[in-house]
């Protein structure tokens, strides 16, 4: 049976759990060989053996992204291990603690920064430029609803994804004409690891009334966007920013 991505390398950052994690098993279901990129090792192994054990492709690789030479390992790693590069889904990121502007560390904002933003810069400068090698791709860069919203006591964080959904706009018309897609997506509060760790019940349940659909979204509604949007079936789709998010915006 014919699959989506036969033959398709794909790197998956944050890959080791939440929306990283259904994203690279939705890739590897549809027949991508994918790297599971994670700062958690033990993640990263466990999720790569899982989809083997599933009859998928996947290799784990540990790389902390907010680190330039990280990546361009990352990326080298990948081609060396694949012999190309076609698609990748810039997924890791961080909250950042809750604080008012001016309680803001200095340090806090610039590891949020480094993590969020910088880091998908950073992606982005060597993954296209491994597509550039073999005419093209298609990447997808995780923001979040707060890529265009503001959201009290979260500045670092809302900074990092309106910078992230600036980025894509930039990398779509500057790559376009090679070949190489790229897009982002913005979810809203999904229940995953980061949202479940950091925020109590009480403020899980102010989160579920923000969203007029009356829940918080699932990891696997995110990555079904986002295979869709490195799929061929979005070949005209480029330099765009597409909402997952309950209505959250729309209010």
């Amino acid at each position: 049976m014919s699959k989506e991505f036969n033959g398709k390398v794909i790197i998956v950052t944050g890959g080791g759990s939440g929306i990283g994690a259904a994203t690279a098993r939705a890739l590897a279901a549809e027949g991508a060989k994918v790297i599971v990129a994670d700062m958690n090792g033990d993640h990263a192994r466990a999720l790569a053996s899982d989809i083997k054990g599933k009859g998928g492709e996947a290799t784990a690789h540990v790389a902390d992204v907010s680190d330039p030479t990280a990546v361009e390992a990352m990326v080298a790693f990948a081609v060396s291990t694949y012999g190309k590069l076609d698609g990748a889904v810039n997924n890791a990121g961080i909250g950042g603690p809750q604080k008012p502007i001016a309680d803001y560390g200095i340090e806090e904002w610039r590891k949020v920064i480094d993590v969020d933003l910088n880091s998908v810069f950073y992606c982005l400068k060597y993954e296209i430029a491994a597509m550039e090698k073999t005419g093209g791709g298609a990447i997808v860069n995780v923001a979040s609803i707060l890529g265009t919203n503001g959201f009290a006591n979260s500045s670092a964080y809302v900074t990092s994804k309106h910078g992230v959904v600036g980025l894509t706009k930039n990398a779509g018309i500057e790559y376009s004409a090679k070949g190489i897609r790229v897009n982002a997506v913005g979810p809203g509060f999904i229940n995953t690891p980061l949202v479940n760790s950091s925020l109590d019940a009480e403020k899980q349940a102010f989160l579920v009334d923000k969203h007029p659909i009356g829940r918080l979204g699932e990891s696997d509604e995110v990555a079904n966007l986002i295979v869709f949007l490195l799929s061929d079936k979005a070949s005209f789709i480029t330099g765009s920013y597409h909402l997952v998010d309950g209505a959250y915006a729309a209010q």
